[in-house]
């Protein structure tokens, strides 16, 4: 009989070339590289655990945890031919769970080859779901089908909101935008030349830095034009984003482009609430089929002091659930890193509040207009 697993631990720096060795091993091509994986051995970002068997090296996981999110996702997992069928896979991929819920991660998100029947098989024993297909993902161009497993809790249906990543770096708020009305209306065209047009109608020319940022109501006039209906809440009904501009002409720009939008705002018939979306309202809008846009601090998600738009795809009582236009290429992330992530409800309230005026600004679109917060405050005097 074959001596069983001597330990499950996290590797180390000296454990490099065994890694190597398993992963040189294991696959012909998609291989991380030494430098790969000791940047990863050294990132706070990644988890990289080992199995043991006979002293030796026998597998390995890779568990990388986007910023901002709480999901992991399992970057990498090996086991070496000589050590299959001896249960080194699922001790593995036990601990993986075990090192994403450690972290805070309330998910764990992996990729696997269609024909990688025996790997499929281990993550469907361990209660990981298919939740759809990248096409073209590794190097011979064949598909990968994406798997997910909840740690914490089971994830609401939600609205299905399909996913598009913004295409520029001054992009995510129109497309977001253009996320949450393909959600309510499936001909809506999820493509760069959409994303622009927005953008040039929301836009607020400059911005802290770089390219004009995204106003709120820019953003709800644009989504107006296009037959939807929206209700906006801003914790401050003053001009925005200014309190990090310096340049005088700037700050004079955004103040007359801002301006301009709220003069256009008093001909529609769009909602606007001076105060910011309470949790309970997010809640009850999700409910009754909305959207909601909503604005967040990039220096929580990217520690980049910028304003950053999402989209809200749904909601339970311990998570909401987000899908983010950027993707975080640079750190090797994927679009299904940036989709439906989950976040604690304590984290994304402290997520939403952007600069030192801990800016609030929320669009909620509808198709039928109907506001659920005033249904209620009207039928029961709540506010």
């Amino acid at each position: 009989m074959a001596p069983s697993i001597a330990a499950v631990r996290p590797a180390r720096v000296e454990d490099l070339d065994d890694l190597l060795a398993v992963e040189q091993r294991c696959f012909s091509t998609d291989r991380l590289s030494r430098a790969s994986l000791r940047r990863f051995l050294r990132a706070s970002s990644a988890r990289t655990i080992v199995a043991l068997r006979q002293g030796r090296i026998a597998g390995y996981a890779l568990v990388t945890l986007p910023n901002g999110a709480e999901h992991g996702r399992l970057y990498s997992f090996a086991v070496a031919p000589d050590a299959r069928g001896y249960g080194v896979g699922r001790r593995l991929l036990a601990a993986a769970e075990k090192a994403a819920l450690e972290a805070g991660r309330g998910a764990l998100r992996l990729e696997v080859r269609p024909d990688n029947r025996a790997a499929r098989a281990l993550y469907r024993s361990r209660g990981f779901v298919a939740n759809g297909r990248r096409e073209n993902y590794y190097q011979d161009n064949a598909d990968a089908l994406r798997m997910e497993k909840i740690l914490v809790s089971p994830r609401p249906p939600g609205p299905g909101v399909p996913y598009f990543a913004q295409t520029l770096d001054f992009t995510c708020g129109p497309a977001a935008l253009l996320m949450a009305m393909a959600a309510l209306d499936h001909r809506t065209p999820l493509a760069r030349a959409a994303e622009l047009q927005l953008w040039r109608e929301s836009t607020l020319i400059f911005m802290t830095s770089g390219h004009g940022g995204c106003d709120p109501f820019g953003l709800a006039l644009a989504a107006n034009r296009r037959g939807f209906k929206a209700a906006v809440f801003v914790s401050d009904l003053d001009d925005l984003f200014l309190e990090s501009v310096r340049k005088p002409e700037k700050r004079e720009v955004m103040r007359l482009v801002q301006r301009d939008f709220r003069r256009q705002l008093r001909t529609t018939g769009i909602v606007v609430h001076g105060r910011a979306l309470r949790m309970t309202e997010l809640d009850a809008f999700l409910d009754a089929g909305a959207v909601p846009v909503m604005l967040v601090s990039g220096f929580r998600v990217y520690r980049q002091k910028i304003p950053h738009w999402v989209v809200v795809t749904g909601a339970d009582r311990r998570y909401v659930y987000l899908h983010d236009p950027y993707i975080w290429r640079r750190k090797g992330h994927t679009a299904q890193d940036s989709m439906h992530q989950p976040i604690n409800r304590r984290e994304f309230q402290r997520m939403i509040r952007y600069g030192k005026a801990k800016l609030q600004a929320a669009i909620i679109l509808s198709r039928d207009g109907k506001d659920p917060v005033r249904a209620r405050a009207n039928g029961h005097g709540a506010s």
